[in-house]
């Protein structure tokens, strides 16, 4: 069972102070790599880099500490981005922290009420298509600090990635060559330097040599100079402190829809780095607990300032292969953020905006997935295809919650179409010659499995029909043709290939029933399996039909036909008497 209990807790009862040296080598480690990711991603967010690494430190620290996973590290992600700059340019930061917070409430209560599970519904197709879409809007988000365009111009107006593509456009002739050499020169280093090194970052190298050669050779500000996050940008060295915004019921209910998407990624890429991580450690995650805890670390994070976390695969990754294996180094991951916070923060005033963008370049390509994506194109069905190609393209023209509403809206409609499609309703063949059908079942006398004869007698004036698949609302209105036409004394309904059903089904056979009482003939069950016969008991079908009707298998349900048919032969001979 899904214990609500943190792992913190469990794996304190064995813990080492050799393994404390490794989860704090790992803190340190996962922490380098974090800062300038946290910058990065919060200027990919439309938001002050500050806020970016109050995320890390506070919803860091929360989430490590009431985690459902043993090395989970939570902070800003690039999931985020696109939703997170909406949000920002229509209802400004306050708007930001409330949907954060409303964020935050929605996963608590989905982990309460043990929804973990329940992310596995989401289709493969719909997040390879909208996190392609988000590599996407970021990689288009951050062409003007790469290539040094000025769209100021265009300030506040460039919210969709047409928009921004517009703005470049049209301000193409402020290009600046210094800026895109610089850019070219830290991406150069994020590509070649895991060949050379694959412990300390490349993102770090990439900021260390790109700001000393800006600083070094006087490129920072001036016309041709190059932006630095301290020339646009205020820094501060001052922890986060706690604010809580002011809100109405009108800004809750615009919110809502955004707060829901926020949860869902959230829950989506949390659990896929708990799922990846107990790969790695040879664990398993408590995926209630951990949705718990994401709440209540974007809870903490709206209300320090921050903006929303979840579970970062990459900086997971990195956290168990340095030596991690408890949260403890997830905590010290956000302690020694917040000590670089105090001392250090000055010097990210230096970073070279060109190389926050070559950064966040190649955070979109890892996130892209576009082998996944090519390999879905070649070998998926056409509506699963379908469905990819929808939401990514809407992920790129309009917004996440777009896309996945519409995602999920056309998954479940085309998935409803092919369970329609498998849901097959046929009536027997009869062959007159009686004789071929007792040598038939001479033949399969010794089997114990009477269900595969596969000739049997069916008694004069009787009809069988078989069901196979679901009865759901999709396919229900294949049941409606059966009694219409029907003037035998006797129907079968064959349903041990049912193996579930729903109301729009239950309507329609009272409808078979209502028809076959019209036309004076018995309806008859046979093999009608746990589901559908717990629906039509409750319902009381069950009684209208008569308990007596319903019958265990194919050969009852034809011995009971034959006995009614005796009875009918013999009313009507009385009748005419």
């Amino acid at each position: 069972m899904d214990k609500l209990k943190p792992k913190l807790f469990s794996v304190m009862k064995t813990y080492t102070k050799a393994q404390f040296v490794k989860d704090v080598v790992a803190g340190i480690i996962v922490a380098i790599i974090a800062l300038p990711l946290s910058i990065a991603l919060a200027l990919a967010s439309g938001v002050e880099p500050m806020m970016g690494i109050y995320t890390a430190i506070v919803a860091g620290f929360v989430i490590s500490f009431l985690g459902g996973s043993r090395v989970q590290i939570a902070g800003p992600t690039a999931a985020f981005a696109t939703i997170v700059a909406g949000i920002v340019a229509e209802n400004g930061l306050e708007g930001l922290t409330v949907a954060t917070i409303m964020a935050g409430i929605i996963l608590i209560i989905m982990g309460v009420c043990k929804f973990g599970n329940l992310i596995k519904f989401i289709p493969y197709t719909i997040t390879t298509g909208f996190t392609a879409g988000i590599a996407v809007t970021i990689l288009v988000g951050q062409l003007a600090s790469f290539f040094g365009i000025s769209t100021a111009a265009f300030e506040g107006e460039q919210v969709e990635t047409i928009e921004k593509i517009e703005a470049l456009v049209a301000c193409s002739d402020t290009f600046n060559l210094t800026a895109l050499l610089i850019g070219l020169l830290s991406l150069a280093i994020l590509i070649i330097w895991p060949y050379i090194n694959k412990t300390i970052p490349g993102s770090l190298i990439a900021v260390i040599i790109a700001s000393a050669v800006v600083k070094l050779a006087g490129l920072d500000g001036g016309e041709n100079g190059v932006n630095t996050i301290g020339s646009l940008y205020t820094l501060t060295t001052n922890l986060p402190t706690p604010s809580l915004p002011g809100f109405d019921f009108d800004m809750i209910r615009r919110l809502l829809p955004d707060a829901f998407t926020i949860a869902i990624l959230a829950g989506i890429e949390s659990l896929l780095s708990c799922v990846v991580a107990d790969g790695m450690i040879g664990s398993r995650h408590r995926s209630n607990m951990e949705l718990v805890a994401q709440g209540a670390g974007n809870i903490a994070s709206g209300i320090f300032g921050g903006i929303p976390a979840t579970g970062a695969i990459a900086r997971t990754a990195a956290n168990v292969k340095n030596g991690g294996r408890t949260p403890i180094a997830g905590m010290v991951h956000a302690v020694i953020l917040a000590v670089v916070l105090v001392f250090l923060m000055p010097l990210a005033g230096m970073i070279p905006m060109p190389t926050i963008a070559a950064i966040l370049f190649m955070v979109a390509y890892n996130m892209s997935g576009w082998r996944e994506v090519v390999s879905t194109l070649k070998r998926a069905p056409k509506s699963d295809i379908t469905v990819l190609v929808v939401t990514f393209v809407l992920t790129v023209l309009f917004d996440l919650v777009v896309a996945i509403v519409v995602g999920l809206v056309l998954a479940a409609m085309l998935f409803m179409k092919r369970m329609a499609d498998v849901t097959d309703i046929t009536g027997w063949k009869y062959d007159d010659d009686y004789h071929k059908v007792v040598e038939e079942n001479e033949k399969y006398k010794e089997s114990e499995d009477t269900e595969h004869i596969s000739l049997k007698v069916v008694p004069k004036h009787t009809l069988v029909f078989e069901i196979n698949g679901p009865l759901f609302f999709g396919a229900a209105d294949k049941l409606n043709g059966i009694a219409l036409n029907t003037k035998e004394d006797i129907l079968i309904l064959r349903m041990r290939s049912v193996p579930a059903m729903d109301a729009t089904a239950l309507h329609t056979l009272e409808g078979v029933l209502d028809t076959c009482k019209k036309n004076n003939t018995t309806l008859v069950f046979s093999h009608v399996n746990e589901q559908p016969f717990s629906v039509l008991e409750k319902s009381g079908f069950v009684d209208s039909v008569g308990r007596d009707k319903f019958c265990k298998n194919i050969d009852e349900a034809l011995a009971l036909a034959e006995i009614l048919e005796k009875e009918f032969h013999q009313n009507r001979k009385m009748a005419k008497n």
